[in-house]
């Protein structure tokens, strides 16, 4: 299967809009119905959790389970402090970047509707007298151009209202994708992808596939945690992000040496199932699918722990597509990395066989 077939226009067409709907931690169900409405044709059955974790089931009855995984949630603000003038302090929901703030234009989801914001900034002019301040969490502030405090609840803000990023999503250079967000919704588009290539494919698996996409990762693996329990998967597969060290002011001797376009990473880390990790190498080595090695020491990180450390222990690993500016509104992916994650899971579920125990003691 070439990687030429595999993105379709209407795969693209769901890319563009999921990626633009606002997921942020704990208010996710709206884009997990865009995904499920696209994943609908592809699987049997839908499970959902009480904090809107959802699962695409193929083969439901099966007793040996297969999981593949992404998250749904991005990071956002907190209102968190109103002044009498009018003016917003924020607090973190997920690792949100106090650097990027200033000047950016914000979406405040009330009750009543989207309100339109800005996180303003002192002018340059003001800031050259003295010893510059940076941008911290103490100091950044949203304005929606309110002179009261009873102007700013008027318009239905208070509180405990969550703050997105506006930026949509768009294409460099043909092929390279940008979009806040990209961690992780394009996980969830790209096993999603898994389920319509299996689908198009008339491919017939063993055992029962159960495509996850989580809620509440950028808090602490919340949501992984909670479906691994109700799911009791024998094998868990997870796409996550991880990052391109090539860009300037990245320690590779730290980060690892990892580009964008030179294909999926595979993670070594305590939490991966060594057995499972070289049936994924193998994989990727036998239909030419390039890939990179990461260490991630003692814990990636990602929604691989939870499903690791659940239930006794699940056979687990991880498939990272390298992303350049992570946690910021331009967060970008290589295409062909896109369909290189999406082959080698696809060809990876291929290669399991039912009731495979990847036991180190057989």
């Amino acid at each position: 299967m070439s990687t030429k077939s595999i993105l379709k226009d209407t795969s693209i067409a769901f890319l563009e809009s999921y990626l633009n709907n606002a997921s942020p931690t704990g208010y996710e169900s709206e884009g997990q119905k865009l995904w499920m409405n696209y994943l609908k044709p592809y699987v049997d059955t839908f499970i959902t959790d009480t904090y809107g974790t959802a699962v695409g089931v193929i083969n439901p009855d099966a007793p040996f389970k297969v999981v593949i995984e992404g998250h749904a949630d991005e990071i956002s603000w907190y209102v968190n402090y109103i002044t009498e003038d009018g003016l917003i302090y924020v607090i973190r929901n997920g690792g949100s970047d106090h650097q990027i703030a200033p000047s950016k234009r914000v979406n405040i989801h009330t009750k009543k509707g989207i309100v339109k914001g800005v996180f303003g900034w002192p002018a340059i002019h003001t800031r050259l007298r003295d010893k510059e301040e940076i941008p911290k969490l103490s100091n950044i502030f949203i304005d929606l151009g309110c002179e009261t405090k009873e102007q700013v609840l008027e318009m239905g803000v208070h509180v405990g209202c969550v703050i997105t990023y506006p930026d949509e999503f768009m294409i460099l250079n043909e092929n390279k994708f940008v979009c806040r967000a990209i961690d992780n919704r394009m996980g969830g588009f790209m096993i999603a992808e898994v389920a319509r290539l299996l689908k198009e494919n008339n491919k017939k698996l063993p055992f029962g596939l159960y495509i996850v996409n989580s809620v509440q990762e950028e808090i602490g693996l919340r949501g992984a945690e909670m479906i691994a329990q109700t799911i009791k998967p024998n094998v868990a597969i997870i796409t996550d992000v991880c990052h391109d060290t090539t860009t300037p002011m990245i320690d590779k001797k730290v980060e690892g040496d990892l580009k964008m376009g030179k294909g999926p990473v595979i993670a070594y880390a305590p939490a991966v199932q060594n057995n499972l990790r070289d049936l994924i190498v193998d994989t990727a080595e036998e239909k030419n699918i390039p890939f990179q090695r990461h260490a991630t020491s003692r814990a990636t990180g990602t929604d691989t722990d939870a499903f690791a450390y659940s239930n006794g222990g699940v056979a687990s690993a991880l498939i990272s597509l390298p992303l350049r500016y992570m946690h910021t509104t331009v967060e970008m992916v290589h295409k062909e990395d896109v369909e290189n994650v999406i082959q080698l899971i696809y060809e990876s579920l291929l290669k399991i066989e039912n009731n495979e125990t990847f036991s180190y003691f057989k």
